[in-house]
């Protein structure tokens, strides 16, 4: 007889720690310490199978409180993130970080301009993160491109960069980024600024991205320097 009363047959770690009533960041725990039995999607994402997931649960005599939510059900459908960036380091960063979020977004990379090309035909996602520092990206013209299409005109852009001043996060802006970050990664910040961009029903105080450079972790120029 089946635990785990459900039709769904792989679980994400936030639908395990719904089921169990505890953090993703423990379920996060559980796994790397080989308690409990889960694989990688491509996309870096850990997912556990039903039948793990019953035999963690009856060899720990755990209880099961309820159904995990459905995120392909109605407007629970999950969002896709497209991060591209040639830094594996900060692709695996905000992976991780993404896929301890309650929204249960889903994510893929992509590493040159080429691929994010034909990620963003494919994959069709919702929000895109771009390093604008990258070789191969003009980031203008990418954002430009973007919202100029009426097929990805609806895509949030969220530009990454070693180094942002004051003039060149305007001209971001103008040319239609939502959002502009300087590395190092604000990791917690950037988590929240997706969700709202996302999400504006949840945090209706903060509906629209603000112009105060200064509140979005880049590093504008000094006043009377080069």
């Amino acid at each position: 007889m089946s635990l785990i009363k459900t039709t769904i047959s792989v679980f994400t770690v936030n639908q395990v720690g719904e089921l169990l009533q505890v953090s993703p960041q423990t379920i996060v725990n559980w796994i790397e310490a080989g308690k409990l039995e889960a694989y990688k999607t491509p996309g870096g994402h850990r997912r556990i199978k039903k039948s793990d997931l019953e035999a963690f649960v009856k060899q720990h005599d755990m209880p099961v409180f309820g159904l995990p939510s459905d995120p392909d059900e109605g407007d629970k459908k999950m969002k896709k993130i497209l991060v591209v960036d040639d830094d594996q380091v900060i692709v695996a960063t905000i992976t991780a970080g993404l896929e301890e979020d309650p929204h249960e977004y889903e994510v893929i990379s992509a590493a040159d301009g080429f691929e994010a090309g034909i990620q963003v035909s494919h994959f069709k996602p919702d929000v895109l993160i771009l390093d604008i520092m990258m070789p191969d990206i003009d980031g203008y013209e990418v954002c430009r491109k973007l919202k100029s299409s009426e097929e990805t005109k609806h895509i949030k852009i969220i530009v990454l960069s070693g180094y942002l001043d004051e003039e060149s996060y305007k001209k971001m802006r103008e040319y239609g980024a939502d959002l502009c970050f300087s590395k190092p990664l604000p990791l917690d910040k950037l988590k929240e600024e997706i969700a709202r961009l996302l999400y504006p029903e949840e945090d209706k105080k903060a509906a629209a991205a603000t112009d105060d450079p200064s509140s979005l972790g880049i590093n504008p120029v000094p006043k009377g320097t080069a």
